[in-house]
């Protein structure tokens, strides 16, 4: 099949010929047609699948057939969990629309807002927007959703992840109830398939791949390891090998900084990606990582969803995530179009029942490897670390806590600071 003979205009036929696609992915062989005809659509994909161009142009090819010449009202809105997400959305409704009278623009949290108004002032036909930043300017009379004629929620399963129900909920209200409605999500779990009852009107169910499968062009591996060694063991995996482009998740934000410390002082240049880093830090640290300033990018999983790299080929869980889908997600990474890819596991004694997980999710026995002078303790025991993220969290308060000398009023401000501007959310 070519795209082609999915009844895509001439103008959009030709922004992908650009692109260099000639064949369209399987998601997008499945989605398109019923978007096309002005159905409302439940999709399950992956990362890597090409969803995002699965609803972008049938989507342009819809407005674009129905234009608003002299005023430009938001007409589609495309709501995404992350800024990054959002960005790389936007990049590919601004290559795909390149031959159409179309406008559109990005609006999230973290920057100066009076860019994103002025723009939306000039008039556009689609929004890509995070919730919190929507919410922000629409209270304030600056955006009006009034109009809207499609919807997008995408990667919907990490938006309820994230807790953004309540902001979906205020969003729907929004909106003239009469629309067209696209949910995709890496999962129909029980809680998606509510939503959807709640947004979508009688859906066309796509899928592409069974829930939660992994990409096949990945290898994948798992490191048993004492946890204290962890990081002397992925500096010498990386330095070994001298590999020269890796994503290393980590459970939490200071992990992901100390880790990120550690490397810098191996000489291996590194950079941390995280919700509390500033939105002109992490644009900088992705654009290293992107052009090869960077080698290893370190993130938490909230912070890589959306990231967008071509050809990546390695990709590190120095902790697994005690969410097992969270697996997925880390290594769809990679072995993204067709392109191979290896994604490697340090798995400690006390991470055994999130592997075990894994496994059951992904129907796959992972092959194991003891690296020499790296083993696993064999004392060390099994049980999961319980709610890690707040328990390193309280450690850190219980050491300013204890710290009579430390001012903790300096910091109060920022901690207290309700405009969201370091939340990833935004």
């Amino acid at each position: 099949m070519s795209f082609n003979s999915l009844g895509l205009s001439e103008a959009l036929l030709k922004a992908i010929s650009k692109k260099g696609y000639t064949t369209p992915s399987p998601i997008q062989q499945k989605a398109i047609p019923p978007i096309l005809q002005g159905k409302d659509v439940l999709a399950s994909a992956q990362t890597g699948t090409g969803k995002t161009a699965g609803f972008t142009l049938p989507l342009l090819h819809i407005l674009s057939n129905n234009p608003k010449a002299k005023y430009r009202p938001i007409r589609a809105l495309i709501l995404t969990p992350t800024r990054e997400l959002a960005a790389q959305v936007y990049a590919n409704v601004r290559e795909y629309s390149a031959f159409l009278n179309l406008r559109s623009t990005v609006i999230f949290g973290g920057v100066n807002q009076k860019p994103q108004v002025a723009t939306i002032r000039e008039g556009i036909d689609i929004l890509v927007a995070t919730p919190g930043r929507l919410i922000d300017l629409e209270n304030q009379g600056l955006l009006s959703l009034k109009r809207i004629e499609i919807l997008v929620l995408d990667e919907a399963d990490r938006m309820l992840d994230m807790g953004f129900l309540r902001d979906i909920e205020r969003i729907m209200k929004l909106m003239p109830s009469k629309r067209q409605n696209l949910m995709f999500s890496a999962t129909f779990s029980k809680d998606i398939r509510k939503l959807a009852n709640g947004i979508l009107n009688h859906p066309v169910q796509v899928e592409t791949t069974p829930e939660n499968s992994t990409v096949d062009a990945i290898s994948q591996k798992v490191y048993r390891v004492a946890k204290g060694l962890k990081t002397n063991l992925i500096i010498k995996l990386i330095s070994d090998d001298n590999w020269k482009q890796v994503l290393v998740f980590t459970r939490t934000k200071h992990g992901a900084n100390k880790l990120c410390k550690k490397m810098v002082s191996a000489n291996i240049t590194a950079a941390a990606i995280h919700g509390n880093k500033s939105q002109g830090a992490r644009t900088k640290a992705l654009a290293g990582f992107k052009n090869g300033r960077v080698r290893v990018l370190v993130a938490t999983d909230i912070a890589a969803r959306g990231l967008d790299i071509p050809l990546l080929p390695h990709v590190i869980n120095f902790e697994l995530p005690n969410i097992s889908e969270d697996y997925v997600h880390r290594i769809g990474r990679t072995g993204r179009a067709g392109a191979s890819g290896e994604a490697i596991s340090l798995v400690s004694a006390d991470e055994t029942t999130y592997l075990r997980d894994i496994e059951k999710l992904v129907g796959m026995k992972l092959p194991v490897e003891i690296v020499e002078g790296f083993e696993p303790d064999p004392n060390a025991s099994t049980e999961p670390i319980k709610q890690g993220q707040n328990r390193s969290r309280n450690s850190r308060n219980n050491k300013r806590n204890s710290n009579p000398n430390r001012n903790n009023s300096k910091r109060r401000p920022s901690r207290n600071n309700n405009t969201g501007s370091n939340d990833i959310r935004n």
